[in-house]
C-alpha cells in the first residue's frame, strides 16, 4: 500500500485503484468535498506526475480519454484546487509523493495499461438523486429525467416557461462552463429540438445561467457529470457535417435581472409525477393560455425577439 496524507487529501494505492478521499481543511474547496471519494481504477490511468514546486508540490493523475465523465462533462474547465486528481503536497513531503507516484507508475508498465481513449467510461460519477441550487434556479436529476425550477431572479423568458423537465433520452449532450467570477458560467442541456439554437444562457428555458457565487454554482458540474454518464459514450458517436461543435461557446453579454414585472411567473406544477405535472386538463389550458399571453406581449414589448419567441413558445407548448 503506497499513501500520502496531507491536509488537501489522502491518496492511497493498493496495486489495483487509487482511492481519493478529499481533505476536511477550510481551504479545501466546496466542489472537492461534495463531490466525495473518488476510486480510481489502474486500467483508467495514462499516467501520474509528480510536479515539485517552492514551497509546495503537486501530485496529478493523467486519466485516459473517455475514462471519466467528469472529464467529459467539465471539458478540463475545472479549476486546479477543485480538481480531485490534483493534490497539494508540502515540501517535506516530496519523498512520499515521489514514491507514491513510482508505485503507480510501476503498476502501469505491468499491467500494460493502454494509454489510448477508452470505449466505454470506467468511474461512475455522482450517485443520483442530486439537485443543485444555483443563481439562476435548482437543477434536479434523478437518473432519468432532469427538472429545472426557475429562480425568482431568472429572466422573465425562462419564468414563462415554468419548470422544465427533460427525459434523458430526449438529450444529445451536456455543456457546461463555469462561473469564472469575471464571467458568467452557464449549464446547457442539448435537446434533439433545440440542438441548432443559438439562443443566450440567460433567455435559453434549456440553460441555467450561472452568474452568483462562484464556489455554488460550481456545483453544477455535479449534475453535468451524474447526466453525462448516463448518455451514450462519446466513442459511440459518428460525427456528420451537420453535426455541431461540442465545445460550448462563451455566454453573451447579460440583461439586467430585476424581476421588474413583480411575479416569478412561475405556475405550480408539483413535483415530477408521469407526466411532470398536476392538476385537471382545464387547469392545464388555463396554464398554457396565461404563459402564450405572457410570452406574446413579451415579444410585442421587444423583449423576445422572433427566434426567442418561437423557441420559447415551442418550449412551452412541448412541456404541455
Amino acid at each position: 500500500m503506497a499513501e500520502i496524507i496531507q491536509r488537501d487529501g489522502t491518496w492511497a494505492f493498493d496495486g489495483t485503484t487509487v482511492r481519493i478521499t478529499p481533505g476536511l481543511h477550510r481551504s479545501v474547496p466546496l466542489f472537492r468535498q461534495t463531490y466525495g471519494e473518488v476510486s480510481v481504477p489502474l486500467e483508467a490511468l495514462s499516467g501520474v506526475v509528480y510536479e515539485p514546486e517552492r514551497k509546495r508540490g503537486r501530485l496529478r493523475l493523467r486519466l485516459r480519454e473517455g475514462a471519466d465523465p467528469l472529464l467529459q462533462a467539465t471539458g478540463g474547465r475545472l479549476p486546479d484546487a477543485a480538481d480531485p486528481y490534483r493534490l497539494a503536497v508540502d515540501i517535506d513531503r516530496t519523498g512520499v509523493a515521489e514514491y507514491v507516484a513510482e508505485e503507480i507508475r510501476q503498476a502501469l508498465l505491468l499491467d500494460q495499461i493502454p494509454k489510448e481513449p477508452t470505449r466505454s467510461y470506467l468511474l461512475p460519477g455522482p450517485p443520483v438523486p442530486v439537485s443543485v441550487r444555483a443563481s439562476d434556479g435548482t437543477v434536479s436529476f434523478d437518473g432519468t429525467r432532469v427538472r429545472i425550477d426557475w429562480s425568482d431572479t431568472s429572466d422573465r423568458v425562462k419564468r414563462a416557461t415554468g419548470p422544465r423537465i427533460i427525459d434523458v433520452a430526449d438529450l444529445v449532450r451536456v455543456e457546461w462552463l463555469p462561473n469564472s467570477g469575471y464571467e458568467d458560467g452557464f449549464l446547457r442541456f442539448v435537446t434533439r429540438e433545440a440542438v441548432f439554437s443559438k439562443l443566450p444562457p440567460e433567455k435559453d428555458p434549456y440553460a441555467l445561467d450561472l452568474w452568483g457565487s462562484v464556489r455554488r454554482d460550481l456545483l453544477t458540474a455535479l449534475v453535468a457529470t451524474a447526466v453525462t454518464a448516463r448518455l451514450p459514450h462519446p466513442s459511440t458517436e459518428t460525427p456528420t457535417a451537420s453535426t455541431p461543435p461540442t465545445t460550448p461557446s462563451l455566454p453573451a453579454s447579460r440583461d439586467a435581472r430585476d424581476g421588474s414585472d413583480g411575479s416569478d411567473g412561475r405556475d405550480t406544477l408539483g413535483s415530477p409525477g408521469a407526466d411532470g405535472a398536476q392538476g385537471s386538463r382545464g387547469d392545464h389550458h388555463d396554464v398554457l393560455l396565461r404563459r402564450l399571453r405572457e410570452l406574446g406581449e413579451l415579444h410585442r414589448d421587444g423583449v423576445l425577439t422572433d427566434e426567442e419567441f418561437a423557441m420559447t413558445k415551442a418550449a412551452v407548448l412541448r412541456g404541455f
